[in-house]
């Protein structure tokens, strides 16, 4: 297994397809909006510890939903029929990507989200490439996630709850606001049992990668 060494003045990618199935393809770079972009735009995303160099992992297989096969259970379409949660978007990214990284998870150690990612990506939604689904309960920010706009594909990072179905609504009311506007697919990156019960399914990386590569002729408005 080979793992491509970057650097920072350029900004082009080793193929994702001679990643590993775990994923991990490249190191190093940095964190600028083009570099970002490119990955994203090639099926690829970080993901590293405090104590890491940037790592850039493109996963085989890849889990992604398909935007009509999103699953409703009954207790998610009574919390949404009863519109427990106000929803928005883009109002708070910022807070929210500091609520998914200080959210509690049982199976993690500490987080992956560092202050440079969250400074990278906030400029990232100040030029319209990443955005925020967000659920309110009495006005206080209780649920949500972010992700990129990459063609008509929402490339999904990471979410948090902070009561129960608080990210489940936000993510189908985000679900919503996509097919509306004309989007293809979203992105989950790897398998989840919370999002698998939701719908969400793996696919190969070749499969991905070419959906991807399709979606890019695209260009919807968030």
């Amino acid at each position: 297994m080979r793992i491509f060494p970057l650097t920072d003045d350029i900004y082009t990618f080793p193929n994702p397809r001679l990643a590993c199935n775990e994923g991990i393809l490249a190191y190093g770079g940095d964190l600028s909006a083009k570099r970002l972009i490119s990955a994203y735009a090639n099926g690829i995303f970080p993901w590293y510890n405090e104590d890491e160099p940037i790592l850039w992992w493109s996963p085989n297989p890849r889990l992604v939903m398909e935007l009509d096969e999103f699953k409703v259970s009954k207790s998610l379409a009574k919390a949404i029929k009863k519109e427990k949660f106000e929803v928005k978007f883009d109002e708070n990214f910022t807070q929210v990507m500091i609520e998914c990284k200080n959210i509690f998870r049982p199976t993690q150690d500490g987080t992956w989200l560092q202050d440079e990612l969250i400074q990278a990506y906030t400029h990232l939604h100040e030029i319209e490439y990443a955005h925020s689904f967000e659920s309110y309960y009495e006005g206080e920010l209780v649920g949500g996630g972010y992700g990129l706009v990459i063609g008509d594909m929402f490339c999904g990072e990471s979410m948090f709850a902070k009561k129960s179905d608080a990210s489940k609504v936000a993510l189908y009311h985000l679900v919503q606001r996509l097919k509306q506007k004309g989007f293809s697919l979203l992105d989950c990156q790897t398998p989840t049992e919370h999002l698998q019960s939701l719908g969400a399914k793996c696919i190969s990386r070749d499969e991905f990668l070419d959906k991807l590569a399709k979606s890019i002729e695209n260009f919807p408005k968030f």
